[in-house]
């Protein structure tokens, strides 16, 4: 008598890990700390880093093996995005001012305070948007930052309908942010805080200035990095993309109330 078929006993791989974004994000304070970006970005070993207050004329074409993307052109306080060549092909990018606060209008010091980035991303063969981000200070109202994040959101939608996007950069909004994540998830989107306050010049205004907001995106850890010579400290986001079986929901993490 034969022997009946034998079931195949090779299972498939379930645990298969996600290929990870690595996304850094750092205000140099007025350019102060710009010598610092290429050890930076060798350290935290950045796919793609996200930079604010860079003088745009005095950023080196490559640093740590990323090159220069974009950068803004007009700003006394820039925005710039270095991204790993080997891996991403730039599609296409955006420059934006959003509205302003008093202190915009009579110091100027941002008159762009947005830059998008559509990347295709061979490695995980997927598309991403990344953007720098740079909010009035904390001389303006909150109510206006959040008119600017909510702006800066919908340029990011625009600029590459349905692509997972993130974005990183200078918030400048350590209090109060539960009503701010609740304005955020209202457009969509998902803000995660790092596991450390960012922010270091004055003691009272300790707390989480430096975060990222994403769509389409799992952010599986934001970290503050160490402390530079900048006020802020940096910050690093690990996210992966989704697949297509989830259910589309953004995991963020959750810090410790600043």
């Amino acid at each position: 008598m034969a022997a009946p078929e034998q079931q195949s006993t090779i299972a498939t791989d379930q645990s298969v890990q996600p290929i990870q974004l690595r996304v850094v994000s750092y205000n140099l304070r007025e350019h102060t700390a710009n010598g610092e970006l290429a050890a930076l970005a060798e350290a935290s070993d950045a796919d793609v880093l996200c930079v604010q207050e860079c003088d745009s004329n005095d950023l080196a074409p490559s640093i740590g093996g990323l090159s220069l993307a974009a950068s803004t052109r007009t700003n006394r306080l820039g925005l710039a995005i270095y991204k790993r060549d080997d891996r991403f092909e730039v599609q296409d990018f955006s420059i934006h001012s959003l509205q302003k606060s008093l202190h915009d209008r009579v110091l100027a010091p941002a008159h762009e305070r947005l830059i998008a980035m559509h990347l295709r991303d061979t490695e995980a063969d997927a598309e991403v948007v990344v953007a720098s981000f740079h909010a009035s200070p904390l001389t303006a109202t909150n109510s206006l930052r959040r008119k600017q994040i909510e702006a800066a959101h919908q340029f990011l939608r625009d600029l590459a309908k349905d692509v997972p996007a993130i974005m990183v950069g200078d918030f400048n909004y350590p209090w109060f942010q539960t009503n701010l994540r609740r304005k955020i998830e209202q457009h969509g989107f998902a803000l995660s805080l790092s596991d450390q306050p960012t922010y270091l010049r004055y003691r009272k205004f300790t707390g989480h200035f430096d975060f990222a907001t994403s769509v389409g995106l799992h952010i599986a850890g934001v970290e503050t990095l160490p402390a530079g010579i900048s006020d802020h400290r940096p910050i690093l986001v690990r996210a992966h993309y989704e697949h297509p079986g989830d259910t589309g929901a953004v995991t963020t993490v959750e810090a410790p109330a600043a």
